[in-house]
């Protein structure tokens, strides 16, 4: 398991390629990367700035790795966030998941994804035409959450 909270940017492919080094119960690798859009709630975003607890925010998200673990069948996950200042276009987030099967990788990796978005201690400040503004949790974030304690 791997995870990192970082300010530089990451390679999709070499992360891939460390996960999966030359295991042959892999079957599957699914993976998720979150990028910086230039608008958000029908606003201009110029940029933003994502914050973090150091320490806290690593276990944290290795907790989420964890119930993950607890529920399918995960031979290995990654996840790296970045933080600090970034740019519409700049990759922020990478869960990569690695499974016998798909099913299990797909689940897991929508999973630790939901659970970052709504569990993990990070701020996002944006910086907008009219200032910047601390972005708050969505009620869609909670919701997709939410589904994966009522599946048990």
């Amino acid at each position: 398991m791997t995870v990192r909270i970082q300010t530089e940017d990451f390679d999709l492919g070499a992360e891939i390629a460390a996960l999966r080094k030359g295991n042959p119960a892999i079957g599957a690798v699914a993976s998720f990367v979150g990028v910086v859009r230039d608008v958000n709630e029908g606003d201009s975003v110029s940029g933003m700035t994502l914050e973090h607890y150091p320490g806290m925010t690593e276990k944290s998200i290795e907790q989420i790795i964890a119930q993950a673990r607890g529920r399918w069948n995960v031979i290995d996950a990654c996840v790296v966030h970045r933080v600090g200042p970034l740019q519409p276009t700049d990759q922020i987030v990478l869960v990569v998941v690695a499974s016998a099967h798909r099913g299990d990788a797909f689940a897991a990796c929508e999973f630790i994804m939901d659970y970052l978005k709504t569990q993990a201690p990070f701020w996002k400040k944006e910086s907008t035409r009219e200032g910047p503004r601390w972005v708050d949790a969505r009620a869609t974030d909670d919701i997709a959450a939410e589904r994966w304690r009522l599946k048990g």
